[in-house]
Parts: C-alpha cells; structure tokens; sequence
C-alpha cells in the first residue's frame, strides 16, 4: 500500500484525486489551506485521509506532512491569469515558491517521486497547432510564466538531486467540484451555474477561440499514470494531458443550452488580458511514456458535468456577476 500527498486537497482536482488514490485501496494525505479550495469538497473524505489544514508557504508543516510519503501530487495553486496579473507577487509566491518548498521536502523526505500540475498557459499564443513539448514556451501571463518557473524546477531537481519529477501541463480542465461561483474557475463551470439559474453569460471575446477541453476523469488518470511509468521515459520531463481535440467557446454555449435548457440571451465582452485565442494538444508524448489515453471525451464530460452540478450545485449558486 502506498502513500500519496495531495497538495491542494480541497480543491477541484485534488479533491478528485483523493476519491482515486482511495478508490484504488492505497492511503491519501491532504493539504489545503481553503484559500480556493473547499471543505465540503473533502467532506465525505476526512475521516478517510490524513488531512491537514495548513500552507504550502509553511516550511515547517509541509515537511512533517510529507515524512514518510511515496508520491506528492502537486496541485495546490492560485490557478488564475487574472488573478495573476491583478496581483502577480502572491500568485508568484504560492505557485512558484511554493512548487520549491513542495520540492525541497519531498527530496529531504526521500520521496519517490512527485507529479507536477502544470499549465497549458506556458505555450502561450503561438499560432502553431497543436501543441508539442517541445515548442519553446511563450507565456502571456504571470501565471504563466511562474507555472514555466515551476517546471524547471521539477526539471532541475531531477537532475541536481535524483529526484524523479514529472509535471502535466493541463488543457482546460473541467467537470465535478470545479466551483462555478468562482470569477476564477474555467468557464464550462461558470456558465453551466448561471444558465441552470437562469442568469445571462457573457463570453470573453466574439467565442471564436478554441480550446481542448478535458474532463477530470483524464487529469485524474494522467496523474496516477505518472506515478509508476517508468524512471527513464517520464522524470524530469513535461507531457500535455488533454484529448487531442478542440472546440470554440461559441459551439460550447451552444451544447449547454441544451443541456441545461437554457433559452436566454448570451452577451460579448472584451476578450480577457493575457488569454490565448486557440489551444490543442498533442497527446503522442504523454501516449508513448506512460501509456496516458483520454479515458472521456468532451460530450460524455460536458453531459456529466452538468447533470452533477444540477442534483448537487445548482440549488445552491449564488448570483455570479463579472
């Protein structure tokens, strides 16, 4: 039986790892200090995991959590471009320093190996399609450019220390737990809320922009994957965790309404500082390495999604203005 870390437990991600590292008989332990994540997403989980509520800016208890783990799955993040160019040095703090304190006491702790979320973001707005591994990154934002940071970090203390690393750059991740009350989270999550209550949606721009949409189920899957790959095909590397496939933000509006039944108004605003206009994957990498396929693709998750967040969310959303 192995031991994992969460960082970020509480959040959308972490949350639905916990449910897989215990799903498959194996021990979990958390950490999150709810500054986006939530309680009631590791509600039915406390009393099944080591949790604790503490910062990943906290030397101290992140190095007494990790004593005695076998893998650290790092998602613990302020996962946000606005975020990050309204207040870049906090952002830097929690996702670059952060990622090196999450290192430091995973190497001093001898832990086997530790799994990185990374970004799409760092390719930026290059206009070649899809994105490979080997592009030379072009970020746009804060957030970006601290989630290149990061990976470098993972890349150099494979390297200097022996430390096996591997960092998942993820491509629009979506589905169960994402909270859609957040100006922060993605937007499947934001707009299946509002049209399940009836609200009006304001798109970013004229929704011609593209992305590669990926239900968490892959996310989860890509993450345990990288745990036991092996050595010399995944450390120190990067791998694109998406489907392989993409859809504009127009056509999506579209599949939502008819979900979710919604016939309101759809309005336009200004496109977003520092969003891409098109993103796409190139999957082969992470396919070859450690045998990552996507296990849903965008229709079953966005159905998925929707019919969760309308037995479980939509009662409750409050009111969610731009």
């Amino acid at each position: 039986m192995a031991t994992y870390l969460v960082t970020g437990a509480a959040g959308f991600i972490g949350s639905s790892l916990c449910r897989a590292i215990l799903a498959q008989g194996d021990e979990v332990r958390g950490i999150d200090n709810f500054s986006t994540g939530h309680r009631e997403n590791i509600s039915d989980l406390e009393h099944l995991i080591d949790f604790r509520e503490a910062d990943i800016l906290d030397t101290s208890a992140l190095a007494e959590i990790t004593r005695d783990v076998d893998y650290v799955l790092h998602q613990a993040a302020l996962a946000s471009v606005p975020r990050s160019i309204q207040d870049p040095v906090t952002s830097h703090r929690i996702n670059a320093e952060g990622t090196l304190n999450v290192l430091l006491a995973a190497r001093d702790a001898g832990v086997k190996r530790v799994v990185y979320a990374s970004s799409s973001s760092v390719y930026g707005d290059t206009p070649s399609l899809p994105k490979r591994e080997d592009m030379i990154p072009h970020p746009m934002s804060p957030y970006a450019v601290q989630k290149l940071a990061a990976e470098q970090y993972m890349h150099v203390f494979h390297h200097v220390y022996s430390l096996e690393t591997v960092s998942l750059r993820y491509f629009n991740v979506f589905g169960p737990f994402q909270d859609p009350a957040s100006m922060y989270s993605g937007v499947l999550a934001r707009f299946t809320g509002m049209m399940l209550r009836g609200e009006t949606p304001t798109i970013d721009g004229d929704g011609s922009q593209s992305r590669d949409f990926s239900y968490i189920a892959n996310s989860v899957s890509a993450n345990l994957l990288a745990c036991t790959a092996p050595a010399e095909k995944v450390s120190g590397k990067a791998f694109n965790i998406a489907t392989g496939r993409r859809v504009t933000v127009n056509e999506t509006v579209k599949m939502l309404r008819e979900l979710t039944g919604y016939d309101g108004e759809i309005l336009y605003g200004p496109a977003r500082a520092g969003d891409v206009k098109h993103s796409l994957a190139d999957i082969s990498r992470a396919r070859e390495a450690m045998g990552y396929e996507p296990l849903v693709q965008f229709q079953q998750g966005l159905t998925e999604t929707v019919r969760w967040y309308r037995d479980r969310i939509a009662p409750r959303i409050t009111t969610f203005r731009y």
